[in-house]
């Protein structure tokens, strides 16, 4: 992506990576200021700029995010060659509406209380900063890039790989 590229371009892109993507680690500071990495779940919904998950409210990543709103969230999809880092302010969230609308029937793998569980909370991300790695989708496309670079002595470009601000 180009340097003049627009929020709105670099939202699309950014989106077209994450929103196939089912996990992501969430990195957060932990009060000793180390950081903890954990599997969330993304909630399905077009990439605009946030990210959702839900969370129980009681949960020690919600102290996290309360005490330190930077956040961390990566996603990988090594079979697309697609990885996406980004960095931004995290916020608990416990608006009835708002988690009523990203409930889904299957969530209730997690939270067997439902929807009306008083423990239930979302964490918002607002991205600021992110980078991508889109790589070559295929693993042969990806062996004849390395065997040319050898071959040529050239460097091998593996893909687009992109730092962008929000």
């Amino acid at each position: 992506m180009s340097e003049g590229a627009t929020r709105a371009e670099q939202i699309k892109k950014l989106g077209e990576l994450i929103n196939d993507t089912e996990f992501a680690m969430l990195t957060t500071v932990d009060a000793d200021g180390s950081l903890r990495s954990r599997l969330m779940a993304l909630q399905r919904r077009e990439f605009d700029g946030e990210l959702w998950f839900f969370t129980k409210a009681s949960t020690p990543k919600v102290d996290e995010v309360e005490r330190e709103e930077e956040v961390n969230v990566s996603f990988a999809r090594p079979d697309k060659q697609h990885y996406v880092s980004v960095s931004g302010k995290a916020q608990v969230v416990r608006d009835r509406a708002k988690i009523e609308e990203l409930w889904s029937p299957e969530l209730k793998a997690w939270f067997p209380e439902g929807s009306d569980d008083p423990d239930l909370a979302l964490l918002r991300v607002r991205a600021e900063r992110a980078e991508y790695w889109d790589g070559r989708s295929s693993f042969v496309s990806h062996l004849v890039g390395l065997a040319k670079a050898v071959a040529t002595g050239t460097s091998y470009e593996p893909g687009e790989n992109e730092k962008v601000n929000l």
